[in-house]
Order: structure tokens, then C-alpha cells, then sequence
């Protein structure tokens, strides 16, 4: 573990060996408490040190243990290649992933924390340019990938609209493709029409994410999703096998749940309650496509019947931008997740998910901000993942990932313990 925090060795191990902290606790007898401590972040008043004996327990027990696939270090897997979209370091959809991939993308996310949190530095990306292409109005997505490649000492040029494009005079998105490849080291595009991303990316063999492909996918935006869930399920005790998560809101055109229940369909004996009026429900083959290996799939247009059970809610916006000659049916008060109904329908460790951005505005029946204070809300906890899980797929597609924590170093400025006034109890042992 030299060159590895003891919170990524133990996040790791939990992972592999497919534990709860209380089963992890109870495996290597020791109690909750003082696994929670060596979990906690280095600056937390209330952390502690493994001890070295634990630390060669866990290392046996994996060598001997952990299922086949997981045995290797990030350094050993060549995870780039086995992600890898028609032979090229490219992420274009969540279908490049397999369960132990995953594992080992989000295992990378981890090694990113201190950085993420603002406790260290990390250059490994100077002197790379990152294009960030979004042919369709973004905030968070945008600024975020910018966020996670600067952060790991890269530059950012970013461009919004179709406005600015040559597209708009007509130019092929290869065209276009090819001409960026030749300014910038890896591209982020985000684009109205379903598939143009990949089309894009046919044009070239640098790195290219999919920021969002019209109703298609977001497979970065299902990665932090699912990155939060295993977060947040592991301070609640749970795993993510299992689960019961509830979908809420416009199935049809959101992109965000249609990358989320393919990876969610991953893992084992899962739930999903599919909440919606018919006139916004799942498309047929991702229903399809989440029923396989024995998970439940249940449509409802109920929201409380739906909710109830449910070990986590995820809400959408309504993606009105979609509606193209099609008139919005349906979707009334009846469907929106307030605090009434989240404390009469929900349980007391339900986790609240929406990708943001969420409607605010009075009719939009969209997630209520009424439950701004509400534990159980992780909307925010969800955007500040996206940091380290975007940062691990820069690091992955460009080939850095085992340079990462050797080349860190303490900040120079004064960054706040925690961004939101809501976030300690969180990151202590309350």
C-alpha cells in the first residue's frame, strides 16, 4: 500500500470482496467504528491510522479471495484497452463496461479524492489541451469536465452552440472531427441528435467522451451516478447488489436514466420501479434490456406506490427540448418528489438523486426544493463526484492513471474544509 491512501486500499478491498463496512468489520474483526475512522479523509479531526496488521489481513485475504478479474492492480489490467470503443481509448456508451471494469474505473475515481477535494495537486495532464465541444447549452457537464482536466494540469478550450460552429455552414461532423483532433489531445462533445457522438468519433483516434447524445446516452453522468450510490451506500451499510432504485420523471427522452439502468443492470438481483405517465415511459428495449439476469423490472404510473421501498429515488427533469411536434401529457403535480411525499412514501436512508439541472420554476412539478436540508438529498454530494470520476476517465483514456499518486503534492492555497454548509456530517463520525 506505499504508493496507495489507506481510504483507496480500503474503499478497494470493500469493492472486491462485495462488503458492507459492517461485513468488512465483522470479516476482519474489527469494529464499525474504527473502520469508519480509517475511512474518513486525512484532514477530518476524527481520523486514524490503519495499523499494519490489518493491512497485510486485508492484502491475504484478497490474494486468496477476491473473484477472478479483480485480482489486479490498476497498474496490471490495462484498463484502457478493455474500455476501449471499436479499438480506440474513446467513451461513447456505458454498454464498454463490464462489472469488474467498472469496479476498477471508480477504484481510479477514489485515487483522485485529495485532489478532487482540494488537499493536493497533481500535474500529469500539462501540456494536454482538452476541446470541449458542446453543440447543446451545458453548465454543470461542461464546467465539470473542464473542471476535472485542469485539475489534473491540462488546458480547456471550450466552445457552446451551434452558432459558433462551421457545422453551421454546412460542415460534415467528420469534417469537424478531424480539425479539432488536430488542435486538442482528447474531445468532449455533447450533441442534440442521438448517435452523432460516435459518428464523431469515427473520425479520429484521439480520446473522445460522450457529454450527452440527444435522447441517447450520458455515460459519464451514469458513472458519477453510480459512483454516489456506492458512496453513499457504504456509509449506510448496504450494497449496491440488491437495491431497489426508483426512476422517476421523463424515462423517455432522459438521457441520464438510460446510461444508469444499463449499468445499474450490471450488478445483482436489482429492483427498478419505473415511475412515469405513459406518455414518458422507458423506451421498450431498455426495459427490455434491465430485465435480463433476474432483475425486476416494474412500470408504474403511481408515484407513491412506486416510491414505496425504494433505496433510492432518482428524479428527472422533463427534457422539453426533445418534444418535437409532441404535446406533453400528463406530467401534473402528482408526479413530484416534495417532502410530504418523500417522508410519507420513502424510508429513513432513502437516497435522493437528479442529475441536475432541476426546474425551480412554479408547474414544473420537477424535484422540490423543499428537501434542500433533507440527509437524504445527495444532489450535491452527486455533482462534486463528478470531479474525481471525470478526472479517473481522462486519466484512464490518456494513459496516467498509475501516475497519479505519485505525483501529487500538497496545495499552496487555503481551500474550505467542506464547499457546502450542509456537508460535515458527511465526512465525520455523527
Amino acid at each position: 500500500m506505499s504508493t496507495m491512501s489507506q481510504q483507496v486500499f480500503l474503499r478497494d478491498a470493500m469493492r472486491k470482496l462485495n462488503l458492507t463496512r459492517d461485513g468488512f468489520a465483522d470479516r476482519f474483526a474489527c469494529s464499525r467504528r474504527a473502520l469508519d475512522t480509517w475511512l474518513l479523509p486525512d484532514e477530518s479531526s476524527e481520523f486514524r491510522p490503519m495499523p499494519e496488521m490489518v493491512e497485510r489481513f486485508v492484502t491475504e485475504i484478497l490474494q486468496r479471495d477476491a473473484p477472478a478479474g479483480y485480482t489486479q492492480s490498476v497498474v496490471q489490467t490495462g484498463l484502457r484497452d478493455r474500455i476501449s470503443a471499436n479499438g480506440r481509448p474513446q467513451l461513447l456508451s456505458v454498454d464498454q463496461f463490464t462489472r469488474e471494469s467498472v469496479g476498477e474505473l471508480l477504484r481510479v475515481a477514489d485515487i483522485m479524492q485529495p485532489i478532487a477535494r482540494r488537499q493536493k495537486v497533481c500535474r500529469v495532464l500539462e501540456g494536454a489541451v482538452l476541446a470541449n465541444l458542446f453543440f447543446e447549452a451545458s453548465t454543470r457537464t461542461r464546467v465539470s469536465f473542464g473542471a476535472a482536466f485542469c485539475r489534473l494540469g491540462g488546458s480547456v478550450c471550450d466552445t457552446t452552440g451551434f452558432s459558433f460552429s462551421s457545422m453551421a455552414k454546412g460542415e460534415s461532423i467528420y469534417d469537424t472531427s478531424r480539425v479539432i483532433a488536430g488542435y486538442a489531445d482528447a474531445v468532449v462533445v455533447r450533441h442534440p441528435e442521438k448517435g452523432s457522438v460516435a459518428e464523431f468519433a469515427r473520425a479520429t483516434n484521439i480520446p473522445v467522451i460522450n457529454g450527452g447524445d440527444g435522447p441517447g446516452e450520458h455515460p459519464s453522468q451514469a458513472l458519477l451516478d453510480l459512483y454516489t450510490i456506492e458512496t453513499e451506500f457504504s456509509r449506510l451499510g448496504k450494497l449496491v447488489d440488491g437495491a431497489h432504485v426508483a426512476m422517476v420523471g421523463d424515462l423517455k427522452y432522459g438521457r441520464t436514466v438510460h446510461s444508469l439502468i444499463k449499468l445499474l443492470a450490471l450488478y445483482r438481483g436489482m429492483k427498478f420501479t419505473l415511475i412515469s405517465p405513459p406518455s414518458l415511459e422507458m423506451p421498450a428495449y431498455l426495459i427490455e434490456h434491465a430485465s435480463r439476469n433476474g432483475h425486476v423490472v416494474e412500470v408504474s404510473n403511481s408515484l407513491q406506490e412506486g416510491l414505496r421501498g425504494a433505496d433510492v429515488v432518482y428524479a428527472t427533469r422533463i427534457q422539453k427540448e426533445r418534444f418535437v411536434g409532441e404535446e406533453l401529457e400528463g406530467y401534473t403535480s402528482d408526479f413530484q418528489i416534495t417532502a410530504a411525499v418523500v417522508n410519507a412514501y420513502c424510508k429513513a436512508d432513502t437516497i435522493i438523486m437528479h442529475p441536475l439541472p432541476r426546474d425551480s420554476r412554479e408547474g414544473a412539478n420537477d424535484l422540490s426544493t423543499d428537501l434542500n436540508h433533507d440527509p437524504r438529498l445527495a444532489i450535491f454530494r452527486q455533482t462534486d463526484n463528478g470531479i474525481p470520476v471525470r478526472m479517473a476517465i481522462f486519466a484512464t483514456l490518456l494513459g496516467v492513471e498509475n501516475q497519479i499518486q505519485r505525483n501529487m503534492r500538497d496545495v499552496t492555497w487555503r481551500a474550505p474544509q467542506h464547499v457546502g454548509p450542509d456537508d460535515a456530517a458527511f465526512y465525520t463520525m455523527e
